[in-house]
């Protein structure tokens, strides 16, 4: 049977999603180049060899527009005959692009792809590109994922204080990433254009203010339990990963670090909308095999503290695996870049550990969810 192998992965750091964060200098077209070159060098493959580049973006307007990924590989320097695309499953993009690289792969009609993501949603702010009102007749009354979140935590009956104190955990944790330099090895340090170095995801507390959360007033509804503190941070970033056939290893004779073992799309209530890594978590362990106690390492997005407490309260994980080192409510959620990122942080706490086996799962706007099962060889 084919086989789809990971050669390596790379993320910027994250920046804080505004005019004034670590990244907002660079170019979306910039940044998307430099973790491409990064994750080729690091797997030891000529960019001569890649056969297609595969990217998600969410907002793929004004300088994020014009088929990003094309641009990037352009901008990197790679043969033009390298063609690219740019895709859009909200949330899910950059893992759904980890996903696309594989099937290609498994598929044999290609045998090295790159996959990842990029946003900067300091230039492109989140619904940027909505229409300007829904179809009339639209079937469904779609609202905002803050609200959504709202009805996750009635749902599950989750307190404002288990949200905020999962979400000051995320810091905490985050930080000890960083203080312990767990980061280093995944990060793609980066010079901006007035001489500073950025190394550090920029939106990690450090230390967290447990007080300060706790005062933070609800965003979405008066009487609610989701603030800006138990919520994913607006932010900038990028990540790319190089995916390999067992024939491309054979050849180049490569070093394959993790083997794609499932890969799983669902979709769900889109009013609810943020439940579907429950569903897509079961579909991903039935297939693979596996259960939830084989899993070494979990990777569920943090859009809001409410999903992954939710899908915690449903699944009943070891929640020291779970986002051992922070998430999304720490270290930001830059849109179609957070797939990658996410799978970025899996791959490398997998082989710091010496874990095998990895999960990652992710919500997507609309009611969807993503979810990947990866193994460290």
């Amino acid at each position: 049977m084919p086989e789809a192998f990971i050669l390596s992965a790379v993320r910027t750091p994250t920046g804080v999603g505004k005019a004034s964060g670590a990244l907002a200098p660079f170019a979306p077209v910039e940044l998307s180049a430099r973790v491409m070159q990064e994750a080729v060098q690091r797997a030891g493959v000529s960019p001569n060899w890649v056969e297609d580049v595969i990217w998600g973006c969410v907002t793929p307007i004004g300088d994020q527009g014009a088929n990003l990924a094309r641009l990037a590989v352009l901008q990197a320097g790679f043969p033009v005959k390298i063609p690219a695309v740019t895709l859009n499953r909200m949330c899910g993009s950059g893992q759904q692009a980890v996903h696309f690289a594989a099937q290609a792969i498994l598929a044999e009609d290609m045998d090295i792809v790159i996959a990842g993501g990029t946003e900067m949603m300091s230039h492109q702010p989140l619904g940027s590109d909505w229409p300007a009102e829904w179809p009339a007749n639209f079937p469904y009354a779609l609202v905002h994922q803050g609200l959504s979140a709202e009805m996750m935590a009635e749902k599950w009956g989750l307190s404002r204080q288990a949200l905020d104190d999962y979400s000051y955990q995320s810091h905490l944790r985050a930080m000890h990433a960083i203080q312990h330099g767990f980061f280093e090895s995944q990060v793609l340090p980066l010079q901006r254009p007035d001489g500073r170095v950025v190394t550090i995801d920029e939106g990690v507390r450090m230390p967290p203010d447990r007080e300060r959360m706790a005062a933070l007033k609800p965003v979405f509804k008066a009487d609610g339990v989701i603030t800006a503190g138990n919520a994913s941070q607006i932010s900038d970033g990028s990540a790319a990963l190089v995916l390999a056939s067992a024939r491309a290893v054979g050849r180049y004779n490569l070093t394959p670090i993790a083997r794609i073992d499932t890969r799983v799309v669902v979709g769900s209530d889109p009013v609810l909308m943020l439940d579907g890594p429950i569903p897509a978590t079961r579909m991903a362990l039935r297939r693979s095999g596996l259960s939830l106690q084989d899993i070494d390492v979990i990777e569920i997005n943090e859009a809001f503290a409410s999903v992954v407490l939710a899908w915690a309260a449903e699944l009943q994980p070891d929640m020291s695996r779970v986002n051992p080192n922070g998430g999304a409510i720490a270290l930001g959620h830059p849109l179609g870049a957070t797939g990658a990122i996410l799978m970025t942080k899996l791959l490398h706490e997998l082989l710091r550990t010496g874990g095998r086996y990895g999960l990652q799962t992710m919500c997507i706007g609309h009611g969807m969810a993503t979810a990947t099962i990866i193994e460290r060889l």
